[in-house]
């Protein structure tokens, strides 16, 4: 993909703000397919990742802050996600035993059988995002996407 020519310059863009511009483009184009490979399954990102979190858990219930701190993307909706979830029927909320503030979540047997489709799902997407890059191309760009 080449900058200048996704976003319309004849001009030459320094090298360090096209970096920045060729890694949002990229995050757009991620973002796009991922959630269009989501799409079906009628679930966000954020929601995805909450089920994986919990799948994670081996059948351990989670907190609301556990599931804040693990998540890829950082939110203060994690109430609201979670929610959604239980409407969806692929998680269960109930008070802890042992404190009765704590609230506890853990995903349901529905909820695993769904991440495993969506799972299949976002693997096809990963293909198609990374069908140019060959396994030691890949592990170089890791490393360099470390440095951040």
């Amino acid at each position: 993909m080449n900058v200048e020519e996704t976003i319309k310059t004849s001009k030459e863009i320094p090298l360090k703000p096209r970096t920045l511009i060729h890694m949002e483009l990229v995050h757009t184009r991620i973002n796009e397919i991922m959630t269009g490979a989501l799409k079906p399954f009628e679930v966000s990102m954020q929601q995805f990742n909450v089920l994986r979190i919990l799948r994670g858990q081996q059948g351990k219930p989670a907190n609301l802050s556990t599931i804040n701190e693990r998540m890829v993307t950082k939110m203060s909706n994690t109430t609201r996600l979670v929610d959604k979830l239980i409407a969806k029927g692929y998680v269960h909320r109930c008070v802890c035993p042992s404190n009765r503030r704590k609230v506890e979540i853990v995903i349901t047997d529905s909820g695993l059988e769904a991440l495993s489709q969506m799972d299949s799902a976002l693997e096809k997407a990963h293909d198609i995002l990374l069908k140019n890059f060959n396994t030691e191309e890949l592990k170089q760009l890791n490393q360099l996407l470390d440095k951040f």
